[in-house]
């Protein structure tokens, strides 16, 4: 080796350390990171999904449409967020596509967004019988992906009297049903208390079928 011109060895030794560091860095360290996840975060890592009657129906981590054919909200359910995961000129496709999550990309003052609130206001306050000034703002804007499962405490609340007038319960019923799913602030501080739709609308098909 020590015959070899000295750049040559330096480029042997570079090379090994490549192979050295492809070796730990691409193949030993992640085997081991999927190993301690598969244990420790099962859940987690296969992607949160969320089974009803024995068939998978969904992830926690996505959201997720409740709408007939046409693409019309469900009465029974509540609704999620607005989304614009949507494939452009794609048709039946009405949000939450996890192959296309996007935001809309208009800044508050933009007058498309200004008219897209205003109408999607409208909308919400002929649905569900509330007056504008209760809708919150994450009933009438779509998350940066797209995609986030949850909405307010505050929007589901709106939505309460429609749900339970759609399955014969009384709103109080429904109010306790949205109180058990809602989550607090993740260790108790960092970002909103929120409310997982995809799990709710499972628990009142489970407790109070339409």
């Amino acid at each position: 080796m020590n015959r070899l011109p000295s750049i040559v060895r330096q480029h042997i030794a570079a090379l090994r350390g490549l192979l050295l560091f492809t070796v730990v860095c691409g193949i030993i360290y992640p085997l081991a990171m999927l190993g301690i996840s598969q244990v420790a975060f099962h859940h987690q890592v296969n992607g949160s999904l969320v089974s009803y009657k024995g068939q998978v129906v969904g992830s926690s981590l996505l959201c997720q449409e409740f709408t007939d054919a046409k693409g019309n909200p469900l009465a029974q359910y509540f609704q999620p967020r607005p989304s614009d995961a949507i494939l452009a000129g794609a048709k039946n496709d009405y949000g939450c596509d996890p192959r296309y999550s996007s935001a809309s990309n208009l800044g508050p003052d933009n007058p498309v967004q200004i008219q897209l609130v205003k109408q999607r206001q409208q909308q919400i306050a002929k649905f569900d019988h509330v007056r504008i000034s209760q809708i919150p703002a994450d009933a009438v804007t779509a998350s940066g992906s797209g995609l986030d499962p949850d909405i307010s405490p505050q929007n589901a609340a709106i939505q309460v009297d429609r749900v339970a007038a759609a399955r014969h319960v009384s709103p109080a019923v429904i109010t306790a049903l949205v109180r058990q799913y809602t989550q607090g602030r993740t260790l108790g501080f960092l970002g909103e208390p929120r409310v997982d739709v995809l799990t709710l609308n499972i628990a009142l098909d489970e407790k109070y079928p339409a």
